[in-house]
């Protein structure tokens, strides 16, 4: 059984999102946002390392899958997110978890089947593909699609000979 803790990072909402593995099925466990409190951008991290390091004590974690940055057309806006990558990233390695990096384009591609997916089809896919009640908010829907993509490669590369032995030191 794995846990894959999934992040959606931001400056001022932090999605999360916790799957289970089990014999290659998926279960929803929790998710939720991480609401960044404080005026200025170092007490912004410390909230995203502490309510990180707060859902790792919650839940057992053997992985996380985190969204990678991309380049938007705000500089600003691009490296305070990847301050609060950073600081998400150092709360999980703390604890000695490996962390997996998707890009936005690939967790889409995983959950919706294209790419350049709506916000909107993602939130649906993951409501189906965990069987949850109602939608989840987007930024948790977000956080989720991250998990639910590292399960999906995780799978696919265990079942791959020439490929599973480069990663079993990684993937437990």
């Amino acid at each position: 059984m794995t846990h894959i803790l999934g992040i959606d990072p931001g400056s001022r909402v932090t999605g999360f999102g916790v799957v289970k593995v089990l014999n290659d099925r998926i279960n929803y466990v929790a998710s939720g946002c991480i609401r960044i409190a404080g005026d200025t951008l170092p007490e912004r991290l410390k909230n995203i390392f502490t309510g990180i390091s707060d859902i790792i004590a919650a839940y057992p974690l053997d992985e996380m899958a985190i969204e990678k940055v991309f380049i938007q057309r705000n500089a600003d806006s691009a490296l305070k997110l990847g301050q609060a990558r950073g600081a998400a990233i150092s709360a999980v390695v703390m604890q000695s978890i490996p962390v997996f990096e998707y890009t936005p384009a690939q967790i889409k591609q995983a959950i919706v089947g294209k790419g350049n997916a709506a916000k909107f089809q993602v939130q649906h896919m993951v409501k189906a593909l965990l069987n949850l009640p109602k939608i989840p908010q987007a930024d948790a829907a977000d956080a989720l699609a991250c998990a639910l993509c590292h399960s999906h490669t995780r799978q696919t590369l265990r079942h791959l000979p020439g490929v599973r032995s480069m990663y079993l030191g990684r993937l437990r």
